[in-house]
């Protein structure tokens, strides 16, 4: 019981298994310093780190520290447990001087043998000796007390003699264990070379899938180092642009401001020159001897006839046109529009999926749609078309499937549907049901389907129905598939594209495009048509 006890503190709540090389938080709690390592390391990415046990936060990665007593402790515990395991073995009943290794175990008589003993032991057929057990019990009929030698075929259990001639298992077909053994193993063989395909099918998926992300990290990194070399150059080009403007602007100003200062200085003397000759004129006006003021000169001959009537130079100048200038515009221009074209392709994702060519095929279409002849279109009839009945064929709901069926890589196709009316899109296995509620695409689980309904879009799997909170604003959707990664996409071709739902699931059947068509509500037909 103390063990048990001990045990469990002595366990790491990671990987659930005895401390090795113990370390402990800040927080007391101690981990190995493995286990807490891969956990700091996944914490990393979101730069939030907390204890697995407490969930106490830290600000910053937590250092560990090396707890040494329970090192030693934890070490101590793992020695003594080996030794218990080894004296603990399975040991000849029959030497109880000191335990010796039992060899072979009887099964009549419930007891295990050493060599010594089983060389003494009886030869006789109903001594049945098997490897050593020691739950010798378990090879005997819990209700005869009697050899398990048979396995009942029809309730799939091993019984003894009396169970197959008087017990509850008379008449039934039995076995004798080793033809059993042998079928379950040949069994087990087949199941086990299944396995063994589906984990080889699996390391394959995933080695794909490897692949594709390592691609997607390369894209990822190219159009990282595009765009930031665009970005850079548009800042020195208008970095460079801005120093040229305010250096024109400078300029410009210069040579608007000197001729006009000279101008400012001319006027101002002459101002200081008439100011001067009306304090003259008001002196002989204000003078009481008429012989001086008739000496004097006519106030005419004050002026100066030069000023009188003269234009001034405003000192404008013909401004050039700078072409450096407009040069640098231009190529700033023509970058803006590369990184546009950039962040267009960035908007489609760093995997670019394959176009695919979607027919329609005709042999599941409903009596009820009128299929293009490119096989392209799916529009809603009232006359039937009157199509032979076959199992391959929709019945009770307005639907068609694609000829073609995806199992693996990426791909992508648009649709567009009428204003008017309700349409589905989606994809099923080809397995789907052809008949009844389980037929309609969206309400099982072999189906995945988008609805357009009322300026309004929902999407279903499995009878689960998730309303789509934004309005329509374009009549076409585009369809994204990754087989391998198990997600299905639908996306509103808008400007910009609008993803509206991703369902992610684990294909197991090829995938078929499914299109469906309601009766129209009002006059318009309802139609629904791949683009090419």
């Amino acid at each position: 019981m103390a063990s048990a006890i001990l045990r469990e503190e002595l366990l790491c709540s990671i990987c659930l298994s005895t401390f090795m090389d113990p370390v402990t938080l800040r927080c007391g709690h101690n981990f190995c310093r493995v286990c807490i390592g891969r956990v700091l390391a996944t914490q990393d990415k979101s730069g939030v780190y907390s204890c697995p046990d407490c969930r106490k936060r830290f600000r910053v990665r937590p250092a560990v520290t090396r707890n040494i007593n329970l090192h030693n402790v934890a070490e101590r515990f793992l020695i003594t447990q080996q030794e218990q395991e080894e004296i603990t073995g399975i040991c000849c009943t029959y030497c109880v001087d000191s335990p010796v290794p039992a060899v072979r175990s009887c099964l009549h008589c419930e007891a295990s043998l050493c060599d010594k003993h089983l060389r003494a032991h009886s030869k006789s057929a109903e001594h049945v000796l098997s490897d050593p057990s020691t739950s010798l019990e378990k090879r005997k009929c819990s209700v005869h007390k009697e050899l398990i030698k048979y396995y009942c075929t029809q309730d799939a259990i091993c019984i003894c003699v009396s169970c197959s001639l008087a017990g509850e298992h008379r008449g039934h077909r039995v076995e004798m264990l080793d033809e059993a053994s042998k079928k379950k193993k040949e069994k087990l063989t087949n199941v086990c070379k299944k396995l063994i395909a589906k984990s080889k099918e699996t390391e394959e998926r995933v080695q794909s899938l490897e692949e594709r992300r390592r691609k997607a990290q390369e894209k990822a990194a190219v159009e990282s180092m595009k765009v930031i070399a665009l970005c850079t150059d548009i800042r020195r080009r208008v970095d460079d642009l801005e120093k040229k403007v305010l250096s024109e602007i400078s300029r410009q100003e210069k040579e608007e401001s000197l001729p006009l200062s000279a101008l400012i200085h001319q006027l101002e003397i002459k101002k200081d020159e008439l100011s001067r000759k009306m304090r003259h004129i008001e002196e002989l006006c204000n003078m009481t001897d008429p012989l001086t003021v008739l000496q004097e000169p006519d106030t005419g001959d004050l002026c100066d006839p030069e000023e009188e009537g003269g234009g001034e130079d405003t000192g404008g100048h013909d401004k050039q046109p700078h072409d450096g200038d407009d040069l640098d515009v231009a190529v700033i221009s023509h970058t803006l529009h590369t990184l546009c074209e950039v962040i267009s392709g960035i908007r489609s994702g760093i995997y670019v999926e394959d176009p695919a060519d979607i027919l329609l095929d005709v042999t599941t279409a409903a009596d009820n749609l009128l299929i293009s002849d490119d096989l392209k279109t799916a529009t809603w009839t009232e006359w039937k078309q009157n199509r032979p009945e076959t199992a391959e064929r929709f019945q009770d709901y307005n639907q068609v499937m694609s000829r073609r069926g995806f199992t693996s890589g990426g791909h992508y196709w648009d649709v567009e549907g009428s204003r008017s009316g309700m349409w589905m899109v989606g994809m099923c296995y080809p397995s789907i049901d052809r008949r009844g509620d389980q037929s309609l695409i969206g309400y099982n689980n072999k189906s995945w389907s988008l609805w357009r309904y009322n300026n309004q879009y929902s999407v279903r799997h499995d009878s689960k129905v998730i309303r789509l909170p934004d309005k329509i604003s374009s009549d076409r959707v585009r369809i994204c598939l990754d087989y391998g990664a198990g997600q299905l996409s639908f996306y509103e071709l808008c400007d910009p594209i609008r993803h509206l739902h991703t369902f992610t699931a684990a294909f197991s059947q090829p995938l078929h495009a499914a299109l469906r068509v309601l009766p129209p509500l009002f006059s318009d037909d309802t139609w629904i048509t791949i683009c090419s």
